[in-house]
């Protein structure tokens, strides 16, 4: 008895090992693009590709140069593409957190008449892709008079059914005896979500923040279909123009790019925490 859990434990000795040994190597190789993205960023461009893909450092050729032109050419229209994709991120973020959330909630709390219906509607929704929707999109936003504004960028995609469906299955689990104790104290249905329920659902608003900042700094095409001047471009479609059948402005491409992965590092390890325990709660609420 003794040897069989000396060897079962030595097993799972073994198999921690190796699962630690195979993130390792996955790490690694999902790091070393980074890494070869920063190096460049440092390198000039001349030499970059003249003794073809390395990853070893020419300390001679390294230096802040790419960054200056980047930030300053052109009168600094990198900044702005900058400052427009942090606003539209913000703008998107803290809207689509404040409606899904609530919708999730009366979905994931409420009995109501046609509730399956309207569920299963915003189900249908998520499988539908957006190429089937960019012109009614885009003939609404013209409609609107929003084409070439940050709201029109942010509107159409503003209620997001994936960010619906996970707050309904964590507010799903949530205690409804909080819910009744807070009607016996007279508080109103808009009360207690905001006083009662809201606090409880922290790590869901981590985790969806995370993923919806994300899905609204890596937007490219419907930026590219809605602005039509260069200085309100967002960051991803002003580092796209850079790239033609002409030339290549690696000098601007390179830094940007690296500067532009800074906020989503920033925002997932101010809500590392929240990201994990939500995504592990709403997995399994409901």
């Amino acid at each position: 008895m003794e040897k069989q859990i000396v060897k079962h434990s030595s097993l799972v000795s073994l198999s921690k090992v190796l699962m630690t040994l195979l993130f390792v190597l996955i790490t690694v190789i999902v790091m070393i693009p980074l890494y070869y993205l920063l190096l460049s960023s440092f390198t000039d461009t001349t030499r970059i590709f003249a003794a073809g893909l390395t990853l070893v450092p020419q300390l001679d050729s390294l230096g802040f140069f790419n960054y200056v032109t980047a930030f300053t050419a052109r009168d600094g229209i990198y900044w702005s593409w900058y400052f427009n994709s942090i606003v539209i991120t913000t703008m998107y973020t803290v809207g689509a957190l404040f409606l899904t959330s609530m919708v999730g909630y009366a979905f994931g709390v409420y009995q109501f008449p046609g509730k399956n219906f309207l569920f299963i509607m915003v189900l249908i929704v998520m499988m539908i892709p957006f190429e089937i929707l960019m012109l009614p999109l885009f003939s609404l936003m013209l409609r609107w008079n929003l084409l070439n504004t940050r709201l029109g960028v942010v509107l159409p995609f503003m209620v997001a059914g994936n960010a619906i469906f996970f707050f309904r299955q964590f507010s799903a689990g949530m205690p409804k005896e909080l819910m009744d104790a807070g009607r016996i104290d007279g508080a109103t249905e808009f009360g207690i979500y905001f006083k009662i329920m809201m606090p409880l659902m922290k790590p869901a608003f981590g985790a969806m923040t995370i993923l919806l900042a994300m899905a609204s700094w890596n937007m490219f095409l419907w930026p590219l279909i809605v602005l039509r001047s260069t200085a309100n471009f967002t960051l991803t479609v002003g580092l796209a123009s850079l790239l033609s059948p002409h030339f290549d402005n690696y000098a601007i491409l390179l830094p940007g790019a690296v500067m532009a992965v800074i906020p989503v590092i920033i925002l997932f390890l101010i809500n590392q925490r929240s990201f994990v325990s939500g995504l592990a709660s709403g997995s399994i609420k409901g």
